[in-house]
């Protein structure tokens, strides 16, 4: 029998066109693990504003960012696990996406029919929230197959050296005024149910800061992706590069170590809006 290994990302629309956009949005916002409004309220406001509004604006932000062999996500996600297969080469290693494809559960179940045992299941997201781990968990719990589930690697000491390193790498390379860790925002409410998110964000935060030749005073942690107008955890990116610039610090290195890819988030909101926000505002030098 062979050792499997699972990696799952978030997922991606399968097309830049809007109808597959919004198919995409439709899955992904009507998991109660990432809205936890009451079906009867939210779903007739997906479906009657939401959609119609939101999908072609993302679809036109997937279009500015889509690739030959797909959306970013996919195909950096691609990458990372063919890349570990060949680290692995005795190993069944195969990638899922938690909305759209390759399916969870269809991957597991193809995966126990090659022989796998066992299934580490690692999401790829370094800290634990229920917004994106708790969903690839339970999709995975309904296969037959033994798994083992790696919950988050945030305080795994090597992805910490990592991250500290090449943090450190681009901050030699210029004169920065400021680090800001930006991590993706969630509702404040998920913190106040007990998701451990922001306590584990922030954890990741000091033990980096630790590893790292920049004075603590110079670094920050932010959030950012905030959708919908209920309160989510702060303080927001935009915002920060709004005061930093204000305060005279116009030289500005961000790193976002809840992505362990590029994606939209990455290359349509920082490396576009807020990039163009930070100028706008008067800001010099901007990198991610």
């Amino acid at each position: 029998m062979t050792q499997g290994l699972l990696l799952v990302n978030i997922g991606s629309p399968a097309s830049p066109k809007t109808n597959d956009v919004k198919s995409y949005l439709k899955e992904f916002l009507s998991d109660q693990n990432v809205i936890e409004m009451p079906k009867f309220f939210w779903q007739p406001l997906l479906r009657g504003i939401i959609l119609p509004l939101r999908s072609w604006r993302s679809a036109t932000f997937y279009q500015h960012a889509w690739m030959r062999g797909g959306s970013p996500l996919i195909v950096y996600t691609e990458m990372i696990t063919k890349q570990v297969q060949k680290l692995l080469p005795q190993w069944n290693v195969k990638m899922a996406m938690t909305y759209g494809q390759p399916d969870i559960a269809e991957t597991l179940h193809q995966m126990k029919i090659d022989g796998c045992s066992n299934v580490i299941l690692l999401p790829l997201f370094p800290q634990y929230t229920q917004s994106t781990t708790k969903s690839i968990i339970e999709q995975a719990q309904t296969v037959d197959i033994d798994l083992t589930i790696i919950r988050h690697f945030y305080d795994e000491p090597v992805y910490q050296k990592i991250l500290a390193d090449q943090i450190q790498a681009e901050w030699n390379k210029g004169s920065y005024d400021e680090l800001f860790i930006s991590y993706h925002s969630i509702p404040t409410a998920m913190v106040k149910h007990g998701d451990p998110y922001q306590t584990e964000c922030e954890a990741t935060s000091k033990a980096v800061t630790k590893l790292l030749n920049i004075p603590s005073d110079q670094i920050k942690t932010v959030y950012q992706s905030k959708f919908g107008p209920m309160p989510w955890l702060k303080p927001y990116l935009k915002n920060a590069l709004m005061q930093a610039v204000e305060l005279g610090q116009r030289n500005i290195l961000i790193a976002t170590p809840s992505f362990v890819a590029d994606c939209l988030e990455t290359l349509e909101e920082d490396y576009v809006q807020n990039y163009q926000t930070f100028k706008a505002c008067g800001g010099d030098k901007f990198q991610l």
